[in-house]
């Protein structure tokens, strides 16, 4: 989506070009993801860090649900949880603890979804986690971390635990719980969310009918990592994935760059 096609809300006009975009591109994720599906009433959230500003990132309100959000209702707060634009309330809960502060501490992630969904949550229970079953889940092969649960991430002192978890992967399966995937823009951390789902969804239905699973062979995964590395430039930004997907919310939810 250019830049360009934006509707004329007085909030887009009074920031800048590349802020404008990145709530274009995070407001569209949050659209997509309620057209398949991926949703949890007002809970989870999908965060940006603000281009050109370091220390601030942008999140839906608390009481949104995904199919509610735009481009301009897109709220922006310091890592601290304090808002940087008049009107929202202090930040707490997921959004302070997970969000805020992944941001803090890991420079080089712009952007971060944290969902729950029956498949990642059924997979996050499962002692041994995401297995090399298929294709999708081939993609993570060693890039999982795993984080225990304990509690609600309501308070300050659980951010520490999370980010030793999370290490230098980029991705976790958050135990009892749910997911997280950080990355560089939002089309990347959308087509790998995406991936770690439908891997998700295949374990599940493997082992539903409680026959023994086949494994992707060691020597396979590699290869598969290899064939991962030699298109990592043609699916920079999500690729032609997300290039579709842009198509795709124009015509399901035409609004969501108000």
């Amino acid at each position: 989506m250019s830049i360009q096609a934006v509707a004329s809300d007085s909030l887009l006009n009074s920031v800048s070009d590349a802020e404008r975009e990145t709530r274009i591109q995070l407001a569209a994720a949050y659209r997509l993801l309620n057209h398949f599906g991926v949703t949890d009433t007002t809970h989870n959230h999908l965060t940006a860090r603000v281009p050109g500003e370091a220390d601030a990132f942008l999140i839906k309100p608390a009481d949104f649900l995904f199919d509610e959000v735009t481009a301009s209702t897109l709220e922006k707060y310091d890592f601290q949880g304090k808002p940087r634009q008049d009107g929202p309330p202090q930040l707490r809960g997921g959004g302070l603890i997970i969000h805020a502060g992944l941001f803090a501490e890991l420079e080089d992630v712009n952007v971060i979804f944290h969902t729950h969904t029956p498949s990642i949550i059924g997979v996050a229970t499962q002692k041994h986690g995401l297995l090399p079953i298929s294709q999708h889940g081939a993609r993570f092969h060693g890039k999982i971390a795993y984080h225990d649960f304990g509690g609600y991430e309501f308070e300050m002192a659980m951010r520490a635990p999370l980010i030793e978890s999370l290490g230098d992967k980029r991705v976790a399966l958050l135990r009892n719980h749910g997911s997280l995937v950080c990355g560089d823009s939002v089309g990347d951390v959308y087509v790998a969310h995406h991936n770690l789902e439908f891997a998700c969804r295949n374990q599940v239905a493997a082992m539903s009918g409680g026959s023994e699973l086949v494994m992707i062979a060691p020597e396979v995964l590699e290869h598969i990592a290899e064939q991962d590395r030699a298109n990592d430039g043609r699916r920079k930004n999500g690729g032609k994935d997300w290039i579709s997907l842009m198509r795709l919310v124009e015509r399901v939810a035409p609004d969501y760059c108000d």
